[in-house]
């Protein structure tokens, strides 16, 4: 009889497992894949020596993590490397607006009439990562927080839809650049809550920055692996459940799957009916034979370019693939070059670059087309570079992670009550039907990003219902 068991070793799996372990729990983690990593892998997509990540590179919330601050994953190969800036977001004039260490040089490069503006919206939360992090990453109702007055600010502005809290700003700039941090939820920006995602990665960026990881997003689920192995956990990889009576006998199982794997594996039936998913990506890495050659020097400078040539496009971008049910003419598009901070990643003076555009869950045309006429008009010349490319739309994501339904990335709809109340309104959000099994995925509270506080959060219900407490 094991204490725990996990399926599932993505970044929250792993972080569960480590959790309990860290404890003195006996815990098995089963993998369908050959290697650990869910959403954080590093993999030669293109061609040989080209090391890229299939979903996610830069990790503003991993860095900034309470989960992961409180494990030495350093100890086991893990190091961030910060770009000179974390986001550069280019306009066609060749300009930018951008989001630096320094929240002087963010405010310099938005329209004059809205550098105080942006000075006043952060301020409050400068030098208080640590307790807000803490604060707003668990379940809001799970405890006392712990600054409850900066929470509370913090709050008034979170529960905004990201369009209204743009109209703080007059100027174009600070709204395209916001709409584009809004957009990592993939919803439309009249959505509540979407001013949180915003004013959080802004944050980030100012509090941790938008680091990657040396080697890839391997290097996390690696060190998470190593730290685990360390602490007596035990890892199958290769091994697809498919029903719960497949497992070792175990005291709690926790799932890094989505709701709809979890309620077939462990036979819950119709528990997780009313969970919903949302748009899809649609993602092309590349290898190129230089850098991206972009009009804007600031995007030649930042680890992460968000690509839309106003808030009007962006906006209408999110509403087709989310509302309208069609692919977007023009997409807007997250891209990441990794090579820009760690040059080991591909054959010296190559480059790997990433852009990923939103089409509609299950959406089964080509967006190559479109994302690179997008990338072009920042970047005259890009198409000269590619040597190869790995293009992956909803299903092929969904094929390399079944946690990503119809290619949906974010692991559930950033939509009305799901917006709070992920996967399901509940006092306890990782419990499910069964008293013994948990959920630990992105499809719950805080949601997606590769920060592991789903799975610490889902640990710490497991270790609850199980009359565990007192060896916390």
């Amino acid at each position: 009889m094991r204490d725990v068991v996990v399926v599932g070793a993505g970044p929250n799996g792993l972080t569960a497992a480590v959790e309990l372990a860290r404890r003195g729990l006996s815990v098995e983690v089963f993998e369908a894949k050959e290697t650990v990593g869910g959403g954080a892998r590093t993999e030669e997509l293109t061609l040989p020596g080209f090391r890229h990540d299939p979903c996610s590179a830069a990790h503003p919330m991993g860095i900034g993590s309470p989960a992961f601050a409180a494990m030495p994953l350093a100890r086991y190969g893990l190091t961030w490397l910060q770009p000179e800036l974390s986001l550069a977001h280019p306009f066609p004039d060749g300009s930018a607006a951008v989001l630096a260490a320094s929240v002087g040089e963010t405010a310099a490069s938005l329209d004059p009439r809205d550098a105080g503006t942006y000075r006043r919206l952060l301020a409050p939360f400068l030098g208080k990562w640590a307790s807000l992090s803490g604060d707003f990453l668990k379940v809001p109702w799970d405890g006392l927080p712990r600054d409850p007055v900066t929470l509370a600010r913090f709050g008034l502005h979170a529960v905004q839809p990201a369009s209204l809290l743009m109209r703080r700003f007059r100027g174009e700039r600070a709204r395209t650049l916001f709409s584009g941090l809004a957009a990592h939820v993939i919803s439309v920006p009249g959505t509540p809550m979407t001013g949180a995602i915003a004013l959080v990665f802004a944050l980030a960026a100012h509090e941790r920055g938008w680091p990657l990881a040396r080697g890839g997003s391997q290097a996390i689920s690696d060190a998470l692996a190593a730290y685990l192995r360390d602490l007596g956990g035990v890892i199958h990889t290769g091994v697809e459940v498919r029903r719960l009576d497949e497992l070792p006998p175990a005291r709690a199982y926790i799932f890094d799957t989505s709701p709809t794997a979890l309620a077939r594996i462990a036979g819950l039936g119709r528990a997780f009916d009313g969970f919903s998913y949302g748009a899809a990506a649609f993602k092309v890495d590349y290898a190129l034979d230089g850098p991206v050659p972009w009009k804007a020097p600031e995007a030649r400078r930042a680890g992460t370019v968000h690509l839309g040539a106003d808030s009007g496009e962006i906006h209408a971008a999110l509403r087709d693939a989310s509302a309208r049910g069609r692919a977007p003419e023009r997409p807007f598009l997250i891209t990441t070059q990794p090579t820009l901070v760690d040059p080991g990643r591909a054959p010296e003076g190559k480059h790997v670059f990433y852009a990923y555009g939103h089409v509609p869950r299950g959406w089964d045309g080509d967006l190559t087309e479109a994302i690179e006429r997008q990338i072009e008009r920042f970047a005259p010349g890009f198409r000269d570079l590619v040597l190869a490319r790995a293009v992956a739309g909803p299903a092929e994501l969904a094929r390399r992670n079944a946690n990503y339904v119809g290619g949906d990335i974010a692991c559930g709809a950033f939509r009305g009550l799901q917006t709070m109340f992920r996967p399901r309104p509940a006092a306890n959000p990782y419990a499910t039907p069964h008293p013994a099994v948990f959920l630990c995925s992105s499809a719950t509270w805080p949601g997606p990003g590769v920060h592991g506080m789903s799975g610490h959060n889902a640990a710490k219900a497991a270790w609850r219902r199980l009359g565990l407490a007192t060896r916390v």
